[in-house]
C-alpha cells in the first residue's frame, strides 16, 4: 500500500473510531479527533532503513537549517530495520513482516500532560492488537504482552532540534505482525500476531489501525489539557480522573503483579515489589516487599515475577 493510500485508509477508519467512542459526546469526539488529526497526515515508507528515529532526527535538522517548521504528525515506516534499538540502546529485532514505525510530534503540551505520552501510546498499541482479535495487555511502561510474551514495544525520545526553539517527541513503535522467527535469545520471550491468529495480517492494515488509535489517544491527551486549562488554568497537575488512566487500567495486566523494579532492569535490578496502582500523575505505585514502603516510580522498568 503506497503512502497516500495508507493516509486515505486512516481517514476512512476515523469514522469507525468515532462510532466506537460511545462514552463521549458528539462534540467531544469531534474536538478530540481534530486534535489528533495531525497524526499520520504525512507518511513516508521505506523498504529498509538502519533506524527510523535517526532518519527523523536528521530530517528535523534539514528542515530547520532551511528555515522551515517540521510537520508535526509525520510518520516514517520501514518494512525492515537493520539497526533497530529499544531502551538503553538495546538491539531490537526488526525483520521484514513486522511493523516498524516512528511518529514525530512537535511537543506543545505542558509537562504534567506530556508525562502521559507513554500511556497514550501504550493504550493505542493494545487497542490496535485487540481490534484484530489479539487479547494483548500493557506491561508498564509500554511493552505489549500476551501470555508473558512480547508482541510489541514502544520507545519515546525527545529532541530539541537545531536551535532548541522546539521540542520534538519521537515515538517509536514495533509490532511483531507476521515475523514469527526470533533469534535464540528471544525464544519464549517474543511472539507475533501471526502465531496468535494462525494467519498473516496485512502489515498496512495494522499500520492504518494503529495510526487511527494514535489519533484518538493523542487527541484525547490534548483535549484533556485544553479542558483543564479552560476550567482551572495551569494547576501544575493533570486531572485526577484522566480518561487515559482508566483506559490504561482496563488494558494493563500490571496492577497486582509481583515485580522486580530497576531503572535499567537488565543491568541493575533494584527491588521486589507488588504493583498497587497507577497514580494520577502517571507514576507506578509500588509496595516494597522488604519493608512495605509505598514507592511511586515515574521512570524505570519492571519484570514480572509471577
Amino acid at each position: 500500500m503506497p503512502a497516500p493510500s495508507l493516509v486515505a485508509r486512516v481517514q476512512r477508519l476515523s469514522a469507525e473510531e468515532r462510532r466506537c467512542r460511545t462514552a463521549f459526546t458528539r462534540e467531544a469526539i469531534t474536538e478530540i479527533m481534530a486534535y489528533g488529526a495531525m497524526v499520520g497526515s504525512a507518511v513516508e515508507l521505506f523498504q529498509r532503513r538502519e533506524r527510523c528515529m535517526d532518519y527523523a532526527r536528521a530530517l528535523i535538522r534539514d528542515y530547520e537549517t532551511a528555515g522551515h517548521s517540521f510537520p508535526s504528525g509525520q510518520v516514517f515506516i520501514a518494512r525492515e530495520l537493520a539497526a533497530g534499538k529499544g531502551r538503553f540502546a538495546r538491539s531490537w529485532h526488526a525483520p521484514a513482516g513486522g511493523l516498524w514505525l516512528t511518529l514525530v510530534l512537535v511537543n506543545t503540551l505542558l509537562p504534567q500532560h506530556g508525562r502521559f505520552y507513554s500511556l497514550a501510546v501504550g493504550v493505542a498499541c493494545a487497542e490496535t492488537l485487540r481490534s484484530f482479535g489479539v487479547p494483548a495487555s500493557i506491561k508498564w511502561v509500554n511493552d505489549i504482552l500476551l501470555n508473558n510474551r512480547k508482541l510489541a514495544g514502544t520507545l519515546i525520545e525527545t529532541d530539541r532540534g537545531l536551535h532548541g526553539a522546539e521540542e520534538y517527541v519521537l515515538i517509536g513503535i514495533g509490532i511483531n505482525v507476521n515475523n514469527d522467527r526470533f533469534p535464540s535469545e528471544l525464544l519464549g520471550l517474543a511472539g507475533s500476531m501471526k502465531e496468535v491468529l494462525g494467519r498473516e495480517t496485512p502489515v498496512e492494515e495494522v499500520a492504518a489501525r494503529l495510526l487511527c488509535k494514535l489519533r484518538w489517544n493523542l487527541g484525547l491527551l490534548h483535549y484533556v489539557e485544553a479542558r483543564q486549562l479552560a476550567a482551572e488554568g495551569d494547576t501544575g497537575e493533570p486531572p485526577e480522573k484522566h480518561p487515559l488512566l482508566e483506559s490504561w487500567r482496563q488494558l494493563s495486566d500490571t496492577i497486582g503483579r509481583r515485580v522486580m523494579f530497576g531503572f535499567d532492569i537488565q543491568r541493575q535490578p533494584q527491588y521486589e515489589a507488588v504493583v498497587e496502582d497507577i497514580e494520577p500523575s502517571g507514576g507506578l505505585v509500588l509496595r516494597h516487599l522488604a519493608d512495605g514502603a509505598i514507592i511511586i516510580e515515574h521512570a524505570g522498568e519492571i519484570i514480572y515475577l509471577d
